[in-house]
């Protein structure tokens, strides 16, 4: 058993010497009583005029130019510090949201044309009917910030509504999603309940989006350990952040044994390595990696934490 505290001052000094300064900043905000301000300073290096981002913040794609999906990635971490509807990153990133949805579609773009200009992952290649890959991910949870962010009854309010109900329609009319998707999915439920009532005058039944969510879920994740450390697959942990999550009843010894895989595949310098390559720009994509190294490290020592692994 490795001791996690040693391995805790190791993830943290790898952070502190090849990490990003955006993920330093999340990193110092969640382990070590950083400021928000900080995370937000480092945000806004992201951020285009238009309210929208971009600049590689999903490091799988270095489109600089704004769009929906790097937007989505800025967004999470929003929430994450729980930045309020009233802040000027908030506001003008509503603003994009509006401005940027395809009418047409009823969803946002999930991948953009001029994503192929710059170096990026292989499935973030734009191409003439990608979008049917991708569907309502990112714009499931998108609504959900228009949801969370916008003030009761405005017309970005609406417009979170309108394209939440039009997802989870999507989401019942399937028998099989993606698992980034399902993610999305998730996601917004998290933020609908936080807006339980509205979410009532709207006639969504939480009770029974969680249900098909994880029926979703359970058909996706891989539940043989054996297979975890070959190969990118969806784990218990990628879809639960805490013991209190209602997906811990159904995955039950598999979680515990999810808490060890991370805290084995840990690295002698405290690093996680990324599960996928790009196979493609190969002077961009170490770059990407060591990007990715840094928000790994965020991700999964939250949920270490959560389950009291670093005491």
């Amino acid at each position: 058993m490795k001791a996690m505290k040693e391995y805790f001052m190791k993830s943290s000094k790898w952070m502190k010497r090849y990490a990003r300064p955006l993920e330093c900043a999340r990193w110092e905000y969640e382990f070590e009583d950083g400021t928000r301000e900080n995370v937000i300073h480092y945000l806004r290096a992201f951020q285009n005029e238009d309210g929208g981002f971009g600049h590689g913040i999903e490091p799988d794609f270095w489109q600089p130019n704004s769009s929906p999906m790097a937007t989505w990635a800025a967004g999470q971490m929003m929430m994450e510090i729980g930045l309020e509807r009233e802040h000027d990153l908030v506001r003008s990133m509503i603003t994009y949201l509006q401005q940027s949805f395809d009418k047409q579609k009823g969803l946002w773009m999930s991948v953009l044309p001029e994503t192929n200009q710059h170096p990026h992952a292989p499935w973030w290649h734009w191409s003439e009917g990608v979008q049917e890959n991708w569907m309502y991910n990112p714009s499931a949870e998108l609504a959900g910030f228009l949801i969370h962010w916008s003030n009761e009854g405005s017309e970005a309010a609406q417009l979170g509504w309108n394209v939440a109900k039009d997802a989870i329609d999507y989401l019942f009319t399937e028998d099989e999603i993606e698992h980034h998707l399902v993610a999305n999915f998730y996601a917004l439920l998290t933020i609908l309940q936080r807006h339980e009532e509205e979410a009532g005058k709207h006639s969504l039944s939480l009770a029974d989006i969680l249900g098909k969510i994880a029926e979703h879920i359970v058909k996706c994740v891989d539940r043989d350990p054996a297979n975890w450390a070959t190969g990118y697959k969806p784990l218990p942990l990628d879809f639960i952040q805490s013991p209190a999550d209602p997906l811990c009843t159904l995955f039950g010894d598999l979680v515990e044994q999810n808490l060890q895989f991370y805290v084995e595949q840990l690295s002698e310098e405290g690093t996680w390595i990324p599960s996928w390559e790009w196979g493609s720009y190969p002077e961009a994509f170490p770059v990407a990696r060591r990007y990715w190294q840094g928000i790994l490290l965020i991700n999964r020592y939250k949920v270490l934490k959560s389950f009291g692994r670093l005491e």
